[in-house]
């Protein structure tokens, strides 16, 4: 559909009829101080092919750089068949599905998104999807304090091996509701939480514990004790998990001796482009006997009188639209066009395709790991298993070597001194399958010349 702007003409009468001189004057609350005025850096109209032309070498800008940063959003490999098929136009403006008579193929679609996350965290029930991973978490959270009614200190017990993004979003969202999110250390020598980092909370009222899986680090966290212990404690298990290495970890309905209670994490990986922002996509799966605390919605298979298989939406806690303050939650929508790739991803690689592309990971970070180490003025962090990231610690600041890396075409991961300043010039490092060998080695060179410039 062509956009055409509105006319001189058009502009005055509509500012005619609800009776203002200007444009600016409906904006006469915002103070004189805070607006721009022109935007000087915005050249004057121009036509098409000068537009199009301006544009691509803006972009050109940005270039292709080699990725091994991860932190919360990883590069992967997308078949070029995903978003063909998701950005059709019966996908791509497909309608929020209130009305199911109007919207069986959404509906399918969700319910079979519904199925595969179920399946891959080995939970009983999934919803719609949330609006990314750390403010699913903040929703677990919420939904923990509702559904362990045997606790009452609304304490949440938060490793600070979780990605510290999803904590301060955590923090955000909850603080001001008397939710008390409690940091809990790790080891540092494993990075990971052991016993001994819970034995200060042991036989305390909480509520719940988060479980990262993999962890910040990349480290695969006792995931079995975690969750036993959380339970010994009356408290619920939040499992936080990176999806593409459930294909090759134990699922959280597994953990331990009952599984966890609560499985949330980002669905970026699942076919979805990295982009500064997003819009990325969260999910959430539990068991049956908590579906009436889960935020979101839940789609579900029917049949008509005729016996013919039929979709609906079966579940909505939320009651936003008649509740309002009095909802379960306010969640308004899922990221439904998110959730449509990730379905045709998951569909298109199945369980096999998955677990490839998580060894393949894995492996690409190991013979990383393995380069970087063997250069002067590196040295690892953490020791045991991990997933596709790692930790290395430099004899200088990280930040001036990134950016000495940045300036030869590379994301060379990601400084995290400053959220754990305890591990000192620290930098976090992800590979994934689309690392070739001599992507390794292009980055493992550009390293070794960083560090000595």
């Amino acid at each position: 559909m062509p956009f055409i702007p509105h006319t001189e003409a058009d502009i005055q009468a509509m500012l005619d009829a609800i009776g203002v001189d200007t444009i600016e004057d409906l904006f006469d609350e915002i103070p004189a101080e805070l607006r721009t005025g022109k935007l000087t850096v915005v050249p004057s109209q121009r036509n098409e092919m000068a537009v199009s032309r301006f544009i691509k070498q803006k972009a050109a800008q940005d270039g292709t750089p080699l990725c091994f940063a991860g932190a919360g959003a990883y590069e992967h490999h997308i078949p070029a068949a995903i978003w063909q098929i998701v950005t059709r136009g019966e996908y791509y403006t497909a309608y929020t599905p209130y009305q199911a008579e109007v919207s069986q193929g959404t509906l399918q679609m969700i319910y079979e998104f519904q199925t595969m996350m179920a399946k891959l965290t080995g939970m009983e029930v999934s919803n719609a999807s949330l609006y990314d991973g750390a403010s699913a978490l903040a929703e677990a959270a919420l939904m923990a304090v509702r559904s362990n009614r045997k606790s009452k200190s609304r304490v949440i017990l938060t490793p600070r091996s979780l990605n510290p993004a999803y904590r301060e979003v955590l923090h955000n969202i909850v603080h001001n509701q008397d939710i008390h999110v409690v940091d809990v250390g790790y080891d540092p020598h494993t990075g990971t939480v052991t016993p001994e980092q819970l034995k200060a909370y042991e036989n305390q009222d909480i509520t719940a514990v988060v479980i990262p899986q993999p962890n910040y680090f990349g480290q695969f966290e006792d995931v079995h004790a975690l969750t036993d212990w959380a339970h010994s404690q009356d408290a619920l298990a939040i499992a936080v998990v990176n999806p593409t290495a459930l294909a090759v970890l134990e699922a959280p309905g597994q953990w331990g001796q009952n599984g966890a209670d609560i499985c949330v994490g980002e669905g970026q990986p699942l076919g979805i482009p990295l982009s500064s922002g997003g819009p990325y996509f969260g999910f959430m799966t539990t068991r049956q006997k908590f579906i009436r605390q889960m935020p979101g919605r839940i789609v579900g298979q029917t049949t008509d009188v005729d016996g013919n298989i039929g979709y609906t939406l079966t579940f909505q806690a939320r009651e936003q639209h008649i509740r309002r303050a009095k909802a379960t939650s306010n969640i308004c929508t899922n990221q439904g066009l998110m959730v449509s790739a990730a379905t045709v991803y998951m569909a298109l690689l199945g369980p096999q395709g998955l677990k490839n592309v998580a060894l393949a990971s894995m492996e690409s970070a190991r013979r990383l790991r393995e380069k970087l180490l063997a250069i002067e003025g590196v040295e690892g962090v953490f020791s045991g298993p991990g997933f596709h990231e790692f930790v290395l610690r430099l004899n200088q600041p990280v930040a001036p070597v990134i950016k000495q890396l940045a300036s030869e075409g590379m994301v060379g991961g990601v400084d995290i001194s400053r959220t754990h300043p305890e591990l000192g010039n620290a930098l976090l490092l992800c590979a994934t399958e689309t690392k070739t060998e001599e992507d390794l080695d292009t980055f493992a060179t550009a390293l070794q010349n960083a560090l000595k410039s």
